[in-house]
């Protein structure tokens, strides 16, 4: 059972880490959306990282509390399921209110929210990996 906790912490970890790496992914977009087309740029920029940011924060949040059922994996399965779409269906809400809603420039809109979904998954598969290694140095020695 310890190794399953610490398992368990080890992604916790992770996923803290790859929201701090969106959240920095979007700011920096976000200056570069300012460099471009000044203050209305850099918070529409950040608006579309706003919202891959709470996409990944819900990944995270929705992952631990999943795992509060990992003695019955079919009803963690389905618990997936249900959080996946209901990440999808807040996703696509935020994207058509500030798209549609607020009119804001679809363009850099997407460009911020495209940078923060990227950052969510390289950053995921990058950490996931680099800590494997570490673990795996720490076991040999």
């Amino acid at each position: 059972m310890p190794f399953h906790c610490d398992i368990e912490a080890r992604e916790r970890k992770i996923a803290r880490r790859v929201v701090l790496l969106q959240i920095v992914a979007a700011l920096v977009s976000a200056c570069i959306g300012y460099s471009i087309n000044g203050a209305a740029g850099f918070a529409v920029v950040l608006s579309g990282g706003g919202v891959s940011v709470v996409n990944g924060a819900m990944l995270a949040w929705r992952m631990s509390w999943a795992s509060h059922y990992a003695y019955d994996a079919q009803h963690q399965l389905k618990l997936m399921y249900f959080y996946t779409i209901e990440r999808f269906l807040v996703v696509v809400v935020l994207l058509c209110l500030c798209i549609a809603v607020l009119e804001l420039s679809p363009l850099e809109f997407l460009s911020g929210f495209v940078v923060g979904q990227v950052v969510l998954s390289v950053g995921r598969l990058f950490l996931n990996g680099f800590v494997t290694e570490t673990v795996a140095n720490k076991n040999v020695k």
